[in-house]
């Protein structure tokens, strides 16, 4: 079954070694038969948050505003690749997804680290738990990451040396598991539709 993915990557920075894992991720996800996506918040360059995308009137957002509003509400799950900056999360992915609430109601979030160093972003994995699970997101179990980004991965998102190899290991897993949960969520909806 075909699944509309979005992969969202959040980094500003000019020499961002993430964008490698983002690109993987949209890679590995299309080869599976699902409709992936990359959203760059860079790329997109939303001004930090003054209005939410539901406080505007109808038809008075900006486009680019607008235009991913309607990504997010067509998509099946989603997919947060991120680094760590200081423990904690990166602003410009934070800010992108905070321009958004009911957009991202029931569907499934999977989560993807990284970082220059041996911990992989895991601290900055933990804090978007809880905030995807705020935001109406159904967090899934499995997530990745990576460390020493830079060596797992080439320019060309081709997974290289150890780093490499263990993220192809897991990535089976973590795909497996965001599938079974997209699905669980569209059969709901079709079945029951959503408590509000």
């Amino acid at each position: 079954m075909t699944h509309q993915i979005l992969v969202f990557y959040g980094s500003y920075r000019a020499d961002r070694q993430g964008i490698r894992l983002a690109r993987y991720l949209v890679r590995k996800l299309s080869e599976l038969g699902n409709e992936a996506e990359l959203i760059d918040a860079r790329a997109i360059n939303l001004p930090m948050l003054d209005r939410m995308y539901k406080e505007y009137a109808e038809g008075e957002a900006p486009a680019k505003l607008e235009e991913l509003a309607g990504k997010i509400r067509a998509a099946d799950a989603f997919v947060f690749v991120t680094g760590e900056y200081n423990w904690g999360v990166q602003p410009g992915l934070k800010n992108l997804t905070d321009h958004f609430l009911e957009e991202w109601f029931w569907r499934p979030a999977a989560i993807a680290s990284y970082s220059a160093g041996r911990l992989a972003g895991v601290r900055a994995a933990l804090s978007w738990h809880g905030t995807l699970s705020e935001m109406g997101m159904v967090v899934i179990s499995s997530s990745l990451a990576v460390g020493g980004i830079r060596h797992a991965l080439d320019d060309d998102a081709k997974p290289t040396c150890e780093g490499g190899a263990a993220l192809e290991k897991a990535f089976p897993r973590f795909a497996a598991d965001l599938a079974w949960w997209t699905e669980a969520a569209q059969a709901q909806r079709l079945k029951s539709g959503t408590p509000y």
